[in-house]
Parts: C-alpha cells; sequence; structure tokens
C-alpha cells in the first residue's frame, strides 16, 4: 500500500453514518442493564417474551410498570369522561332555547298561558316535551265539554295523519276506531252501514252528515272523509275513490243512475247521470209519477241539490219533456175516429230543445250544476216498441275537500250555508273540469242560473209542484 492510499484511508468517513458522542457513565449503566435484562428474556422465553418483558420496564428508571393499576386508572377515565359525552349529546340534541324554558318556574309558565286562548294554550303544550311538564294537564281539561268542541277539533285534525287506523268524528269530537279499515263500502240508505265505533253510528234515528245522490241512496260525510284522506296521505288512512262508484235501478220506477267521481285539486267532484223511459203528450198527473217520488216526500227521482225547489229546475224538466214529438196514429186508429187515412211517418228521433231548457244551468247557491236532454235509446225490455226516448238529467257537483262539514262546498250543496257559486266559480265549469279527466268533451253550453229571479219557493206554493 503506498503512502498516498494509507493517507485517504486514514481520513475516509464512517460508512454507518453515526457520529461519535460523548456518553457519560450513567447512560452505560442503564444500557449495560437494558443488555442484561434482555439477554435473560432471550434465554428465557425468547423474542416475543422479550418485546412483551421490555414494554414493562419503564426506561428513566428502569423499574417494572405495574399495569393492574394502570388499567383501573383508564376504566374510570374512560367511565366519566363517557356520561359528560352522553350528557354533552343530549344536550346539543335539545331545541334551541330548551335550557332556558326549562330554567323558568312551573307558576311563570302557567301564568304566561293564562293570557293565552284554549287553542293556543294547547299549542304550547304541544310544542316540546319541556313545555308539557311545566304546563300539565291544564290545557287538556281546558278543552273538555261541548263549549269547546270547536278548538278541540282544530287541535285533533293536525293529528289526523298519525292515526290511519281512526276517523275523526266531528259530532263526538274524538277519533273513532274504524271498524273494517280499508274495506269500507257504499250502501243504500236504508241499510245501516257505520264505518266507526261511533256510539251514535247504529241509532238511525240520528241526523248524521250526508248529502242525497239520487232516490235510495245518499253519500254519508264519513266515506269523503276516507276518500280524501287516502288522497291526501296514504291509502291506509282511508279508500281508493273508485270504491264510491255506483251503479243501480230505483225497483219502483223506470228510473236508472250512475254516479262518479273524481278528485281535482283536493276537491272531491261527483257526477250523477240519471235516465228514465218517457213517452210523448203525458198529461200533467203523468208527469209528477215520473218526475217526483211519493216516497221521499215528492222529491225528484234524479240528483239534484238542496235549492231545487227555489229555481226553474222542474220546470226546464216538463218543457224539455213537452218536446218530444207526438207519433201518428195507425191506419186503424185513423179509420176509427173518421173516414180516411194518411201513412203514419216515424218522429225524428232526434229531439230539438228551446232555449230555455237546452242552455246548462247553475244552481246560485251551491257549487251544482244541470243538464237537461232529450235522447233516443233503446228498451230491450219493450220487445214491441224496442226504440224509446229517455229524459236525462246530469248533475255535477263539487263536494268540498272532506275536511269540515260545517263549512265550504259540501254545507253549500246540502243548503246550510251561503255561497256564491258564480263568484266562486270563474272560468271552467265543473262540468268541463270533470269530463276532460277522462278525455271526453261535451258540445259547449250557455250556462245560466238556474234561479235566475231569486225566487223562493216553498211547499206551500203551487209552482214546486
Amino acid at each position: 500500500m503506498t503512502f498516498k492510499e494509507r493517507i485517504a484511508r486514514a481520513f475516509r468517513s464512517n460508512k454507518s453514518g453515526n457520529k461519535l458522542v460523548k456518553v457519560d457513565a450513567e447512560e452505560r449503566r442503564l444500557s449495560a442493564r437494558r443488555q442484561s435484562v434482555k439477554s435473560i428474556g432471550t434465554s428465557r422465553s425468547g423474542y416475543s417474551d422479550d418485546v412483551a418483558y421490555m414494554d414493562n420496564i419503564d426506561e428513566q428508571t428502569g423499574e417494572r410498570r405495574d399495569d393492574t393499576a394502570l388499567l383501573h386508572g383508564l376504566a374510570d377515565n374512560a367511565s366519566t369522561s363517557t356520561i359528560s359525552s352522553a350528557v354533552v349529546s343530549e344536550e346539543d340534541d335539545r331545541p334551541p332555547g330548551d335550557s332556558a324554558v326549562a330554567s323558568l318556574p312551573h307558576e311563570l309558565w302557567a301564568y304566561i298561558a293564562s293570557y293565552l286562548s284554549r287553542l293556543d294554550a294547547a299549542y304550547l303544550a304541544l310544542s316540546s316535551k319541556t313545555l308539557l311538564a311545566r304546563l300539565g294537564r291544564s290545557p287538556w281539561d281546558a278543552l273538555k265539554g261541548s263549549e269547546a268542541l270547536e278548538d278541540r277539533l282544530k287541535l285533533l285534525f293536525r293529528m289526523d295523519e298519525a292515526l290511519p287506523a281512526h276517523l275523526l268524528c266531528f259530532w263526538c269530537g274524538v277519533y273513532h276506531l274504524r271498524t273494517r279499515p280499508g274495506a269500507e263500502k257504499l250502501k243504500p240508505t236504508q241499510v245501516l252501514n257505520p264505518v266507526v265505533s261511533c256510539p251514535r253510528a247504529n241509532k238511525f234515528a240520528h241526523n248524521l252528515v250526508r248529502t242525497r245522490i239520487a232516490i235510495g241512496h245518499t253519500l254519508p260525510f264519513r266515506f269523503t272523509q276516507l276518500v280524501m284522506r287516502a288522497q291526501r296521505y296514504s291509502p291506509n288512512h282511508g279508500i281508493p275513490l273508485v270504491s264510491l262508484f255506483q251503479r243501480w235501478q230505483d225497483p219502483d220506477s223506470e228510473w236508472k243512475f250512475e254516479s262518479s267521481f273524481y278528485i281535482y285539486r283536493g276537491h272531491l267532484l261527483m257526477r250523477v247521470v240519471s235516465r228514465s223511459f218517457t213517452a210523448a203528450d203525458l198529461p200533467a198527473s203523468s208527469v209528477r209519477n215520473l218526475l217526483y217520488s211519493s216516497r221521499e216526500d215528492y222529491t225528484p227521482f234524479f240528483s239534484a241539490c238542496a235549492h231545487w225547489r227555489d229555481g226553474d229546475l222542474m220546470k226546464i224538466c216538463k218543457c224539455a219533456l213537452s218536446h218530444i214529438p207526438k207519433t201518428r196514429q195507425s191506419i186503424v186508429q185513423q179509420l176509427h175516429d173518421k173516414p180516411g187515412f194518411t201513412m203514419p211517418k216515424r218522429p225524428n228521433p232526434i229531439v230539438t230543445l228551446c232555449n230555455f231548457c237546452r242552455p246548462m244551468r247553475r244552481c246560485p247557491e251551491c257549487p251544482t250544476e244541470y243538464l237537461v236532454e232529450i235522447k233516443f235509446a233503446e228498451d230491450r225490455n219493450d220487445p214491441a216498441d224496442r226504440f224509446k226516448q229517455v229524459i236525462a238529467v246530469t248533475r255535477w257537483s263539487d263536494l268540498g275537500d272532506g275536511i269540515d262539514p260545517r263549512v265550504g262546498e259540501w254545507a253549500a250543496v246540502n243548503g246550510e250555508v251561503g255561497y256564491d257559486s258564480f263568484g266562486a266559480i270563474t272560468k271552467r265549469t265543473i262540468s268541463s273540469i270533470f269530463e276532460s279527466q277522462s278525455g271526453v268533451t261535451i258540445p259547449s253550453h250557455r250556462v245560466m242560473s238556474l234561479n235566475p229571479k231569486n225566487k223562493k219557493m216553498e211547499e206551500d206554493d203551487d209552482d214546486w209542484y
């Protein structure tokens, strides 16, 4: 090795990169002790025991730690922190300002509630659990009794969506349990058909709120409730709309009826088509027997609102019957009357009505529209005279939203409240709205008032009959 190689070797840097540092005596003593412990642990239990054993040795003092005390300390700290965190999370879930509400005494909240109405005090108690605990049962006790029925109904209606198996009774002021949830079916008037377990349901003399469809059939308000609840909330809250559709025939006359319904913008619309075969040149007594039912105190067979006596509805029907052309006599009948005859001709089956009975009529006091027509139809039960004239009276009505039977369109149709139909129904007629939902368009008609002179007919007058 040359002299230059010796010099380069002497000044060559350390490959490990560790610098030489000064180690005092204490560090040398601890290092020696660690080495001895490591050798003992390796010889006794191998590498894994050595690592576990070394974890229990304090690096500064070299003493073995007590893991039992350490675990107990961790357990105490964890339980304390868990309780505090649970308390904090519960406080975070409380609505804003609830702690301030809870800080006020019961007497102060009772004093505040004394300045509120019965309904507002009940709303205040329902706003939070804290206020319910502060106010107690006093807001509920104030809503008992018949004098607080209106406020109680307003409060109960807010719970309508949460009670699908019950139905709000506006006469008892409570929620009744539905007897057949989802299986309610509309039946004739003379059949007892309770849909809730109401103490008044089985009393036939009790005048339950219902509207007349036609002779022998009515629509109770509870069925309107069920249909609108199913539309408003879910099918479990009521019944489908198609369950109200009906077809029937009066057993004591030739009148046939067909009722259908449609929901438009939260309102229940009803259409009832009434038909009956008729003849030409009927005397006045036959016309009355055709139009009026003696079983229902001489109410019309066809569907009509509560204001049918006040207007020209019956005059329009009588006028339409007078336009049916007469059938010419046969040759034998003519020879019995006088010598000579003319060949009989079948009259024109298409009947043209006049300007009085042709237009569509609207009741000015309720949302109801009428259309009277004379049609040519087939009578399969009479083989001798197969085709006859038919009088058809179609009624369209808006029965309201099904919330409260004492106000709105439902009460107006039954004649219980005042209603300006021409002011409320502005552009589209009820008939056009109903017929457009099935894609059927009826010919345009003038819409005139059913009672243009605003007369009030009573049963004592002669004109109504």
